[in-house]
């Protein structure tokens, strides 16, 4: 597959407007001309090699960043928007798509956003929601989703946040637990801790400062809670901050990303960056041995690998979602060219399902989006009990991947034929072209069908050329 030629305009302003220098001067320390670099930050040329390499060596940018980013996800995101059946004529060609993406990401936001209105009306309506028909019925996404696209669009790296909790984490050393670190600074803050046979987690009172954690969870999360509730006390200015410039549309999206942000902080600290990168190099980002290294669970290592994108220190880029039993996605990242579905869930060929059917075991899966991408993908089912007998048990299935170019790094590639056959998987129906995939449930959008009632293959219809 020819390489795809990369247009990143957005991304050569906002170097150069963070560097201060007019383009002139730009173009100069490029080595290009004024009219080609130009030419470059509005897209009429993609970025030569020439170019990657003088940013790298003159201004010692990590240019990762042009490759793999928000135009991307953009792109994705607006190509299942317009899969949507209310758009009844032909969707927009792909390369009109990344234009938007890359010269007017703010006008494909809030595409995005009316979109995601469109929809909440609409659902609200189908249910026979009485909301429409109150004062405060304005159309809004919902906090869930919005908290969730602020996330997405960050990279889910949030720089300060990370830091923050690798700085908290790294006296602890390689040999002290993080738990007893946490357990001892909350004490010298005056905090009570008590392990209780409570089904609930975690119950702080901050009058009483008293937190009690469950001592039914298992140790990993019983980490992950105790260090929530060190990011909450500790780290509260740093969180209010951060929420302050993300500016979110209702106090109820602020106080879900609160959450998420503290979970960050959370596992960041129970996986410090550079100490967590080297060791995954050192075990060719073996899932269980990183858990047993840390103390955490295979879930919390395998989302932790799909958020090494800091500046200058960048890991593989992975993909990461977690998936309930019905199929929906309750967990998704991506540093990949591969994108999840915003809505609904994931593609049935991806080993990701079949996962459920052999609990404990990993399973590997060498598969080819329709965009000509192969990937190493690995899934596992993930068990959350309550503790107790009666109580409910969580199930979901994990799934961590990566391009096939990074493979021989990881262990689970060993045995593999790399060079083999790759499983034919996709993103959502409406926009996935395969013409002969057993397991479509909806025609593709953007092409025509032909319907013979005298003839029956795999599907009622066939996809024209």
């Amino acid at each position: 597959m020819p390489a795809q030629k990369l247009y990143a305009g957005v991304k050569l302003r906002e170097i150069r407007a963070r560097l201060g220098l007019t383009q002139k001067a730009f173009a100069d320390k490029l080595g290009v001309s004024l009219p080609y670099l130009n030419q470059m930050e509005n897209n009429h040329r993609p970025v030569s090699a020439a170019v990657v390499l003088a940013l790298a060596q003159e201004f010692g940018l990590d240019v990762t960043e042009l490759t793999v980013g928000e135009s991307e996800r953009l792109v994705s995101d607006m190509r299942e928007a317009l899969a949507d059946p209310v758009f009844t004529a032909a969707a927009p060609p792909l390369a009109d798509l990344r234009l938007a993406a890359s010269n007017a990401p703010a006008l494909a936001r809030a595409f995005l956003d009316l979109h995601r209105a469109y929809r909440q009306s609409h659902e609200r309506l189908a249910s026979l929601d009485e909301a429409l028909g109150r004062e405060d019925a304005a159309l809004r996404p919902s906090p869930w989703e919005e908290v969730r696209d602020f996330f997405h669009y960050c990279d889910n790296y949030i720089d300060a946040v990370d830091r923050a909790a690798e700085h908290f984490a790294t006296p602890a050393g390689p040999r002290k637990d993080i738990a007893i670190l946490a357990e001892e600074w909350l004490r010298r803050q005056g905090v009570t801790l008590h392990y209780s046979d409570n089904a609930e987690m975690r119950r702080y009172d901050p009058a009483a400062k008293r937190l009690e954690i469950s001592a039914r969870v298992q140790g990993a999360t019983r980490r992950f809670q105790l260090l929530y509730q060190v990011a909450l006390i500790t780290q509260n200015d740093l969180l209010e901050a951060t929420l302050d410039l993300a500016r979110f549309s209702t106090p109820e999206a602020r106080d879900i990303a609160k959450i998420g942000l503290a979970n960050y902080f959370a596992g960041a600290a129970l996986l410090p960056y550079r100490a967590f990168q080297e060791a995954a190099r050192e075990v060719r980002y073996d899932l269980e041995r990183l858990a047993d290294l840390f103390g955490a669970s295979v879930e919390q290592v395998a989302h932790r690998l799909s958020t090494l994108q800091r500046p200058g220190a960048k890991g593989i880029p992975f993909f990461f979602v977690r998936v309930d039993q019905a199929g929906t996605i309750t967990k998704r990242h991506s540093a990949t060219r591969l994108q999840f579905a915003r809505f609904g869930g994931a593609c049935p060929l991806w080993n990701v399902h079949a996962a459920f059917e052999t609990p404990g075991k990993f399973l590997r899966q060498l598969a080819e989006t329709p965009d000509g991408v192969r990937y190493l993908c690995l899934a596992r089912d993930v068990s959350k009990p309550a503790g107790a007998f009666l109580a409910p048990v969580r199930r979901y299935a994990i799934c961590l991947g990566c391009e096939v170019r990074h493979a021989h790094e990881l262990v689970y590639s060993d045995g593999l034929d790399l060079k083999g056959r790759f499983e034919p998987i996709g993103i959502s129906c409406r926009i996935c072209e395969r013409r002969d995939c057993h397991q479509r449930s909806v025609p593709p959008l953007e092409r025509r069908l032909r319907v013979d009632p005298d003839r029956r293959g795999l599907l009622p219809y066939e996809i024209a050329g």
